[in-house]
């Protein structure tokens, strides 16, 4: 299975949180979907023995597109790649672009797939994110989605917000819920370098919740979606009746995936190689044939950590085969499983080590103290 993601570097305006690549100025967008088109025709020769089983348009803000400009898009992957028939196209969108039009339009090009990002039902929250959408535009954006037949639809929502309480945020679960999505992702507030949060944070004008009040959070989310019948297949995403999320699935069960677009990064298994986090860089260098990458060659260590790292975020945990083609460990490294085990953290099966409900408020920490560093 191979994936194609497709990064859309615009928003309609700066969230105060975010630090991911993008532009607010849409008056090259046409030029953008060039350089787009470019790169996705010049490493096709890389990816021919492969079909793409799912397409996704990240960012940034796909959903600023004009449909006109993803069909061009679209069009371009089916020309220069095989795609599956039944492939799952994602687009992530924010709700004010979701009116009628817009959806009919997507559906219509075979996206089959909505991410939303509502972020949270609250509108002093949603102001100081400087987020482009209201609460009641959310709940509107997810009606006419449906009424449009989207039924692969997945909403996003923020927790660890300042002064966000654990009855507050009980609040905002019992809402999404109640909206009816297969698919529920949920983030952790994180402050980012050289974003507008972080220099709030430091002059004082916004104090951020702390790790307890965070944890709490989270557990009571795991506990209120399962309740509702939604099942943690990932550290922070939800599904239910298994409608996940095939494109991430994929990168969590370490498959191949182009990637397209300034800042975008792509994997064959042993290589790595990421685009230029710049837009006018990358269409420059796209408009002479040359792509804007820099490329890493994966050591068996990188793997070996890297299959650690995303496999046990994940309910199928990570695969013993994939893990010890890359390096067997020495009898230290079962002793520290071994460890785990007896704290109940995490369990070893036949084919898998998978980490347990209490195990995933500790992946990162759990995973860190696995990897293996060369000549250790």
């Amino acid at each position: 299975m191979s994936g194609c993601y497709i990064h859309i570097p615009f928003c309609a305006q700066k969230c105060s949180y975010c630090d991911f690549h993008f532009s607010t100025d849409h008056s090259y967008q046409n030029e953008m979907v060039r350089a787009l088109c470019k790169e996705i025709e010049l490493r096709a020769g890389a990816w021919k023995s492969e079909i793409f089983e799912t397409i996704y348009f990240g960012g940034g803000t796909p959903s600023v597109l004009t449909p006109e400009q993803l069909e061009q898009l679209i069009r371009q992957v089916r020309q220069f790649y095989a795609v599956s028939e039944k492939v799952e196209i994602t687009l992530e969108c924010n709700p004010d672009d979701c009116n009628p039009e817009n959806l009919s339009k997507w559906k219509a090009l075979g996206v089959t797939r909505l991410s939303m990002g509502i972020q949270s039902f609250d509108e002093e929250q949603l102001r100081w994110m400087n987020r482009s959408h209201t609460a009641a535009e959310s709940m509107n954006a997810v009606l006419n989605a449906k009424q449009v037949g989207f039924d692969e639809l997945s909403l996003d929502l923020i927790y660890g917000l300042p002064n966000l309480t654990l009855e507050d945020w009980k609040q905002q679960i019992q809402q999404i819920v109640a909206l009816n999505p297969e698919h529920i992702s949920a983030y952790c507030l994180t402050v980012e370098d050289k974003t507008a949060l972080s220099k709030w944070v430091a002059e004082g004008k916004i104090a951020i919740s702390n790790v307890d009040q965070q944890s709490e959070q989270f557990e009571l989310l795991v506990s209120e979606l399962k309740k509702a019948g939604y099942e943690q297949y990932e550290i922070s995403n939800f599904a239910r009746n298994e409608h996940y999320s095939r494109h991430n699935t994929s990168y969590w069960k370490g498959s191949k995936y182009l990637g397209i677009g300034p800042s975008a990064h792509g994997y064959n298994r042993t290589e790595r190689y990421w685009n230029r986090s710049n837009n006018r860089i990358y269409m420059n260098e796209l408009e002479k044939s040359t792509l804007p990458e820099t490329i890493e060659v994966l050591t068996p260590f990188d793997r070996f950590n890297e299959a650690l790292m995303i496999g046990l975020r994940t309910k199928w945990g990570v695969s013993k085969k994939e893990l010890f083609k890359n390096i067997q460990p020495k009898a230290d490294w079962f002793e520290i499983v071994k460890s785990y085990e007896d704290q109940k953290l995490l369990v070893e099966t036949e084919d898998s080590f998978v980490l347990t409900e209490a195990g995933r408020l500790l992946a990162d920490a759990i995973a860190a103290d696995l990897f293996i560093i060369a000549n250790s």
